[in-house]
């Protein structure tokens, strides 16, 4: 037997010595050392074969995974013996990945036909019962179990986002999983050093149960210290310090250092950041926070295309300086020009100030052709809002004309000084993609009269709240309201008045169609309402299907308001921007098929 031949052999008589332990033969080597030697050029009597694998869907990818047998399908110089060891050696395998997945009393059968070539093997694996987890026992020991406050409520946490609960099929990739999230969630509480002392799945094959136990050891409560940043070339740590949500001698808290990376990395200045704590216990109670950046360049240029089902194609092109006086004074210029809207903005954006708000001061240009209505619409505004994330406070002051042309009729020009607030809560399991939680938006402005050409009083509310039901099913539900008090529309500014319809309002219908018909033109009307239920099924971790109805619409008159109602179906889509929606819905009201997709959370 050549060299090479006889090697193989003996690591596999090593590996099926060792089977219990699940030893698998390493994949031979590519080119390194097949093509080194003359000996590892093919036989011209080696065997070819092919593996059929004839096994339930549920365990089909860890069988293919495992088996050496099908890994090594392509090995060109093999054997009749080493061919049998692989043939003995894939029962072990396939079965122990089968238990992998729960099924461990699985029925594994290999049969070989030698009468034809290549050689067909078909690998059989029957299922019984699975296993599925009987008993879970959780254990926190240290400091945490005995802290009234803290240690109660993170244990809590950790064992209500439990991933393997009872009656689960048991996988152990699964297990392994669970386990690092129970940690993970301890460890992103005050106790960031808490670590796994213990662990075990005892499994009992004749009942087909698992029972489950873990502990985990907390170690101290970390309190925040001073936070040192490294990186910077063109700003003053100070300016980093200013995105910061946390303060020195606050307890230790994970989601609060991610939104602090969050800011950093959404200001405009940072191509990379990083912030962490080293868990160390001896420095719990004044753990320095270290936050690496990575500046992003000053200046930039984009220009983009693109196309939506409101208001179709798009070309853009934007400019932005984030350090034009050396202080991070920054600078944002954009224009867009769309089917039915074309809009020019400029902005400069000051740093955030202490106590984490930032301030905006902005001029817009837009004009708009929907629905037969054509505005011009002219603003100077100055804004200032919260960083937070979770509970966003934000005020306003601005100058707005605007001028509307309803096709056939006559065009109105209107000016209004406005004063807002509004406060943002968002409390979802995640920022982006919710899966469960509520989000709700207040808002209040006024036209100051006599600088407006008519006073008036806006009021806008809005809520959307996410239900899991079930593992794989998720329910969503949104409300929007909003009144414009005044003795009529007239003299006030389009941009604050109503219209709805579209791929994130009321679905089955044209974007911003839903209004007050003024012949064949839709203008703006003093109150709008609208609606939305949705039923998500997910196929998988990134993938699901939607059924949906909408209804909604916006008026001059609250006793003729008359919601116009949509429904369908869709396909759901997780991006890290946020979920990709594909829709095809039906409008009661204009009897029409019309399909929508949008990108990421509208609120």
């Amino acid at each position: 037997m050549k060299p090479l031949l006889l090697l193989l052999a003996l690591m596999l008589a090593t590996a099926a010595a060792s089977s219990a332990a699940n030893a698998q033969i390493a994949a031979p080597p590519v080119s390194d050392t097949l093509a080194a030697t003359e000996s590892s050029r093919p036989a011209t009597d080696a065997i070819r074969y092919r593996v059929r694998v004839d096994a339930p869907s549920a365990i089909a990818e860890a069988i293919t995974s495992a088996v050496d047998l099908i890994r090594w399908q392509d090995f060109a110089n093999m054997t009749e013996d080493l061919l049998d060891r692989l043939t003995r050696l894939a029962v072990t395998q396939a079965r122990e990945a089968a238990a992998t997945q729960g099924y461990f009393s699985a029925d594994v059968k290999v049969s070989v036909d030698r009468t034809t070539e290549p050689v067909p093997i078909t690998l059989s694996v029957e299922l019984n019962k699975p296993t599925r987890i009987e008993d879970v026992h959780l254990t926190v020991t240290g400091l945490a179990a005995e802290d009234a406050s803290a240690g109660t409520s993170a244990i809590a946490k950790m064992r209500s986002e439990w991933r393997l609960p009872r009656g689960d099929v048991f996988r152990q990739s699964a297990w392994d999983e669970a386990k690092e999230h129970a940690l993970a969630t301890l460890a992103a509480s005050p106790y960031a050093a808490a670590k796994i002392i213990a662990s075990e799945a005892r499994i009992d094959p004749a009942v087909h149960s698992a029972a489950l136990s873990l502990e985990i050891e907390s170690g101290p409560p970390f309190r925040f210290g001073r936070t040192d940043v490294l990186g910077l070339e063109r700003y003053a740590p100070g300016l980093v310090r200013d995105f910061s949500p946390i303060h020195p001698g606050e307890e230790y808290d994970q989601e609060a250092l991610d939104d602090y990376v969050r800011r950093l990395l959404a200001s405009g200045y940072f191509a990379s950041v990083q912030a962490a704590i080293e868990p160390d216990p001896a420095h719990a109670d004044d753990a320095t926070v270290t936050v690496n950046v990575i500046e992003a360049p000053t200046k930039r240029l984009e220009l983009g295309a693109g196309y939506s089902t409101d208001t179709r194609y798009r070309a853009s092109a934007s400019y932005s300086d984030v350090n034009i006086d050396d202080h991070g004074l920054q600078l944002h210029a954009d224009a867009r020009i769309e089917s039915k809207v074309q809009s020019a903005q400029l902005r400069f954006v000051r740093p955030p100030a202490p106590g984490g708000w930032i301030d905006t001061f902005a001029s817009n240009l837009a004009r708009t052709d929907i629905e037969n209505l054509v505005t011009r619409t002219a603003s100077v505004t100055a804004r200032r809002r919260s960083l937070n994330e979770r509970s966003t406070p934000a005020f306003g002051a601005g100058f707005h004309a605007s001028e509307e042309a309803p096709e056939g009729g006559s065009r109105e020009r209107a000016h209004a000084f406005f004063v807002d607030g509004e406060y943002t809560w968002r409390k979802v399991d995640d920022l982006l993609a919710p899966t469960r939680g509520i989000m709700a938006n207040a808002q209040a402005g006024v036209g100051v009269p006599f600088v407006s050409t008519r006073g008036f009083l806006r009021l806008i509310g809005r809520a959307a709240a996410w239900w899991p039901l079930g593992r794989e099913t998720q329910l969503a539900l949104r409300a929007d309201i909003g009144a414009v008090i005044a003795d009529a529309r007239d003299g006030i500014p389009s941009n604050f008045l109503f219209r709805t319809g579209g791929d994130t309002t009321v679905r089955g219908y044209a974007f911003e169609s839903l209004g007050v018909q003024r012949g064949p033109a839709v203008i703006g009307g003093r109150y709008y309402a609208v609606g939305s239920a949705e039923v998500t099924r997910w196929i998988n971790d990134s993938l699901g299907i939607a059924a949906f109805v909408d209804a909604g619409n916006a008026t001059d008159s609250l006793a003729r308001f008359s919601p116009a109602v949509g429904y369908g179906a869709g396909l759901r889509l997780k991006t890290p921007i946020g979920p990709f929606r594909f829709d095809v819905a039906y409008g009661e009201k204009t009897e029409e098929v019309r399909i929508h997709f949008s990108v990421g959370l509208s609120f």
